[in-house]
């Protein structure tokens, strides 16, 4: 999930703002820094679940 997020920072970055499509809500940077955000947050929480036992 994470690497969806940062694989549509990516695309926001450099699409043109009518190619963006539903990417496109705010500004570029807002809407990168939003993305990037939110999947860095969603990896570091993903990486930091302790080992669960069976």
């Amino acid at each position: 999930m994470s690497g969806a997020l940062g694989f549509a920072a990516f695309l926001r970055l450099v699409l043109r703002d009518r190619d963006a499509g539903m990417l496109a809500v705010r500004n570029r940077f807002l809407d990168v820094a939003i993305l990037v955000l939110i999947g860095g947050t969603l990896f570091v929480l993903a990486a930091t679940i302790p080992d669960q036992p069976v």
